[in-house]
């Protein structure tokens, strides 16, 4: 399986410079191929092939007066460059022909450097490497200080160096992890669990546990106000709006990693305690349209889901989706009656069947293992159906108990 390890960059004023040249031209490469291929479609001719744009728009364009600059940063970013113009165009057209799952990919759109992220990529013939003195030597920018949280598992085959909005540095790594070393970290166990997302608490599991909301936007607001009001009263295009622009995103990125922090720690420690998880397939999409949407959004149900998605997939457990259409709030688990909806306020109700008082969060999460079919896994049975596709999402070893941890 394919994961990646993101660290954080400090690099000198110098570094910054020669990066802010790799991620201009990059940019440059990038929409001159998307231009060339508009000009082809609009002459009615066939697209240009990779090694077409590879030879005119990077070998022939370093040798003219308008692109030498090329030649001041390794060729692979802008070969890589290249290649992304080339994914986003094949992402379009599986789109346009229904091939693609998910929402519709519109055609490749210009970059700016007034984008909020910037990135380049270096591949294993890039020629970088990791110093003796633990810093990331990358061609013609030189060795960069990082800051290691955890060793890498593996040997990794690329690099993304990523500047985000807040004006931080990182670089993330591919790594090719072991499938069988990754499940032999995991503790044996045979407990099962269904989980109920909400947003009164962020998750209630069949057994009884409630967890709380921490609501990171919510408690942030009074904050994120101010200095957002702040920065509307600063003149545009002047340095002081920037200075303001910048620490807004930095408090909207303060936000983003609690949130990302909570998720990977909550989803690593349901991994490891249980063989078997249900959760419900929530249309987000379609919440997000209500009058809870920044409730909705705030709680990140899907960036949570997905990571109990791909860590299932590693660790060998097992990940099961019931479909949102499920009536789990309107079933009483104890006796099978479906007692009919139900309005939010209503957080304890008593089945007129068999006269059981459910608290409603609990008796979701109960029902949610139950239609999943994990609730015969106490009886012995064994919980462990087909992989699930992992998501090629930033990877996190939070919350693993200490002698379990890659070494």
């Amino acid at each position: 399986m394919q994961l990646r390890y993101a660290f954080r960059l400090y690099p000198d004023a110098a570094q910054q410079a020669a990066l802010a040249r790799a991620f201009g031209c990059a940019r440059v490469v990038f929409n001159d191929a998307v231009r060339a291929r508009e000009d082809a479609r609009k002459a009615g001719q066939p697209f240009p092939t990779v090694g077409q744009l590879s030879r005119k728009l990077i070998t022939e364009a370093k040798r003219t007066a308008e692109r030498s600059w090329l030649g001041e940063v390794s060729a692979v970013v802008l070969q890589q460059s290249l290649r992304d113009a080339e994914t986003a165009y094949r992402n379009f057209f599986a789109s346009l022909k229904g091939a693609r799952k998910g929402p519709k990919v519109g055609p490749p759109r210009w970059k700016s450097r007034k984008d909020t992220r910037q990135s380049i990529r270096f591949t294993a013939n890039a020629r970088w490497n990791i110093t003796g003195s633990r810093r990331l030597s990358l061609p013609k920018i030189g060795a960069v200080k990082v800051k290691w949280s955890r060793t890498l598992p593996a040997t990794p085959t690329s690099v993304t160096v990523i500047k985000d909005a807040a004006g931080r540095f990182f670089a993330s790594f591919v790594i090719d992890t072991d499938p069988a070393a990754d499940q032999a970290r995991m503790p044996e166990t045979d407990r099962t669990i269904g989980i109920d997302l909400g947003l009164t608490h962020f998750a209630v599991l069949s057994d009884g546990t409630k967890i709380d909301s921490p609501r990171f936007l919510r408690r942030a607001e009074k904050k994120l106000k101010k200095i957002q009001r702040e920065m509307s009263r600063k003149q545009k295009g002047s340095k002081n709006r920037a200075k303001a622009r910048l620490k807004v995103a930095r408090a909207h990125a303060a936000v983003a990693d609690a949130r990302r922090e909570f998720h990977h720690q909550l989803s690593t420690k349901l991994i490891c305690e249980n063989q078997g998880i249900a959760v419900e397939d929530l249309s987000v999409a379609g919440l997000a349209r209500t009058k809870l949407a920044k409730s909705v959004h705030d709680a990140g149900w899907s960036s949570f889901i997905n990571m109990l998605e791909y860590k299932a997939a590693r660790y060998g457990r097992t990940l099961v989706k019931i479909g949102r259409f499920e009536p789990t709030s309107q079933t009483c688990s104890t006796c099978g009656a479906v007692d009919g909806p139900k309005p939010l306020n209503v957080r304890e109700w008593t089945c007129t069947a068999c006269g059981t008082v459910h608290d409603r969060d609990t008796n979701a999460a109960i029902n949610v293992k139950t239609a999943a079919g994990l609730a015969v896994s106490a009886c012995g049975a064994p919980v462990r159906p087909g992989a699930i596709p992992a998501q090629r999402e930033e990877t996190g070893s939070h919350g693993l108990p200490a002698g379990s941890r890659a070494t």
